[in-house]
């Protein structure tokens, strides 16, 4: 069998594309803080006082990979948890002031990184770009979740 073709594979692309990124977040933003600890920052910015969940909902993160970017966001004094006083099972969480100093700072620099990442597309481009991907992740997460037994899900 004659080898493939890879730049027509959307995951060897997506591969390299994340690897771009990855270069770009960890000399452009930070190397302490990474993509999606931002993403739960941002979320928390948006909306504080969300709870684990809803926050891992809101930006594509797992339950576990959610749990651990609190721990470490926790343990790094950027957000703090407290107890929800309608259900005290639940736990709602806050950016300290540290986290949101920090969070700040670092909106600055993705949007300068994103600048530089999508430079080779014009704006129309880039809109187009962002729609795609949109539609291919959205429909990737569909498929992911309806994969999920039902108990897990809810």
């Amino acid at each position: 069998m004659a080898a493939v073709d890879l730049a027509t594979h959307p995951g060897h692309l997506a591969r390299r594309l994340q690897q771009a990124h990855y270069l770009l977040w960890n000399t452009m933003v930070s190397e302490e803080i990474t993509s999606p600890q931002f993403a739960v920052m941002n979320a928390l910015v948006a909306e504080p006082g969300l709870d684990q969940r809803t926050v891992g909902e809101r930006v594509g993160l797992d339950r576990s990979t959610i749990a651990e970017v609190i721990s470490r966001l926790g343990r790094r004094g950027l957000l703090h948890k407290v107890r929800d006083p309608e259900d005290g099972r639940r736990s709602l969480l806050r950016l300290t002031d540290d986290g949101l100093r920090t969070h700040r700072r670092l909106a600055v620099r993705t949007a300068r990184m994103n600048q530089v990442f999508l430079a080779p597309l014009s704006a129309e481009e880039q809109t187009v770009f962002f729609d795609l991907i949109r539609r291919v992740a959205d429909a990737a997460e569909d498929l992911r979740n309806a994969a999920e037994p039902q108990t897990a899900r809810g």
